[in-house]
Formats: C-alpha cells, sequence, structure tokens
C-alpha cells in the first residue's frame, strides 16, 4: 500500500509540474505579493511587518495549492470518468486521496521555503532554527483542512464552475481573514467575521510562532481548524455518495 501510495504521490507531483498554468502562479503569487507589501511597500511602526507578512502570506501561499489542487484536480478527474474508474481499481480510495494531499503539502513547503529565503535575504527576518522547523511544520500540515475545503468543492462542482468558485473562495477568504491586511485595521464587524474563517485561525497559529502576535489559546486554534476539517470531509463523503449513486 505504501509503494502504490509513493507512487501515486510521484505522479501527481509530474502532472502538477506539467501544468505550468498551476504549478507558477501557485508558487510565484505568495512571493511576489510578499516582495511587494511586506519588502517594498510596508511600513508600520512597532512591528516588523516582513516578520509578521511571512506568516500571513504563509497561509496565503499554502490555501492555494490545497484549494486548487484538490478543488480543480477532483471536479475534472470525476468530470471525465477517471474517479469512476478508480473506484473498481484494487486499491482504497484514500491512496489517490492521501497522494493529492501529500502533493499539496510539498507545494505549500516549497511556498514556505521561497518566502523565508525572501524574508531573511531582504526583509531581515531573523528567528531562531526552531522557530523556521517549527513555522515550516504548521504551514504544512495547515495546508490540510484546505485539502478537505477543496475535495469538498471539487465532488459538488462541475469542472466548469470549479475554477471560477475556487477563485471567489480563495482571494476572498484570504483577504478576510486579515492575511493581506491585518485585521486591527478593519471595521469591527470585519473583524469578527474573520474568527469563523479557517485562515484566521491559521494564520494565528503561524503569528504566535514568529513571535509576532501571541495567540490567546493555541490549542482553540487547532480544535477549530480541526472541526473545519471534519465538517468539509463531511460534506465531501455527501459529494462521495451522491457521485456513486448517480
Amino acid at each position: 500500500m505504501f509503494a502504490i501510495l509513493g507512487r501515486e504521490t510521484r505522479l501527481q507531483v509530474i502532472g502538477v509540474w506539467r501544468m505550468p498554468a498551476f504549478a507558477v502562479p501557485t508558487l510565484m503569487f505568495p512571493a511576489m505579493f510578499y516582495i511587494f507589501f511586506a519588502l517594498l511597500f510596508t511600513r508600520s511602526p512597532g512591528m516588523h511587518m516582513p516578520t509578521w507578512l511571512l506568516a500571513t502570506y504563509g497561509v496565503f501561499g499554502v490555501m492555494g495549492p490545497a484549494l486548487f489542487g484538490f478543488g480543480i484536480g477532483v471536479a475534472v478527474e470525476k468530470g471525465e470518468g477517471w474517479l469512476r474508474l478508480k473506484r473498481i481499481a484494487p486499491v482504497s480510495p484514500l491512496v489517490p486521496l492521501c497522494a493529492r494531499t501529500l502533493m499539496a503539502m510539498l507545494f505549500a513547503l516549497i511556498v514556505f521555503v521561497i518566502l523565508a529565503s525572501l524574508g531573511a535575504a531582504f526583509g531581515d527576518v531573523r528567528m531562531p532554527r526552531a522557530d523556521w522547523i517549527a513555522l515550516a511544520v504548521t504551514l504544512t500540515a495547515g495546508a490540510i483542512p484546505f485539502c478537505a475545503m477543496g475535495l469538498a468543492a471539487g465532488l459538488w462542482l462541475s469542472p466548469q464552475a470549479a475554477p471560477a468558485v475556487m477563485n471567489l473562495v480563495y482571494l476572498p477568504l484570504a483577504f478576510l481573514s486579515g492575511l493581506w491586511i491585518p485585521l486591527v485595521v478593519f471595521p469591527a464587524w470585519l473583524q469578527q467575521l474573520a474568527v469563523i474563517l479557517p485562515p484566521y485561525h491559521l494564520a494565528a497559529i503561524a503569528l504566535d510562532v514568529v513571535g509576532s502576535k501571541p495567540a490567546e489559546s493555541l490549542v482553540g486554534h487547532v480544535l477549530v481548524l480541526a472541526g473545519f476539517t471534519l465538517a468539509f470531509l463531511g460534506v465531501a463523503a455527501a459529494g462521495w455518495r451522491r457521485m456513486r449513486e448517480s
């Protein structure tokens, strides 16, 4: 089973690398935003923005491969009948899903390495080695809730609708969660809205790791993300049953 998972993961990664329309924006958009807003333009007294935005743009970066890799990839495979073919294969249906999750986590790690290199080289971001490792682990594992969200979307949406819906979800979700602009500049009602969004909680953990904003309850944020993951997996399971019955 592990050998099959390894092959499936390798093929998922190769397939994504052969689609520059997915791989290039996924890796370069977070870096571009970080360069513009953290390294060139943003200045804030009492706050080292390159460090702050390394955490929040890191969350923005890991959302992309998870949402689009699952949301669009699964929708396209469903539309082409590929998921039906895999259902009759002599292997657990969890294997391709785990492989796609590992692919998204690999891309999340690559995004972190790019942002961390920019921040350290040009933004004077300095942290103990343990904090760098903790941030990498946080962001890489933090892709999992968004994989679940993308999976749910991919199983319910058509191949034609999935790209548009994922774009409508991705950017507003990042903005409203305070990933681009600190929430303190938002109106009070928007700050309250952010608390119910998954990226807000992952960003809160990342900001605590880098020392920019201590989290009130790390366990609470983890539990909320776990709850979101289970909820989206439930929606995905309903979509899977719907697909099997159709």
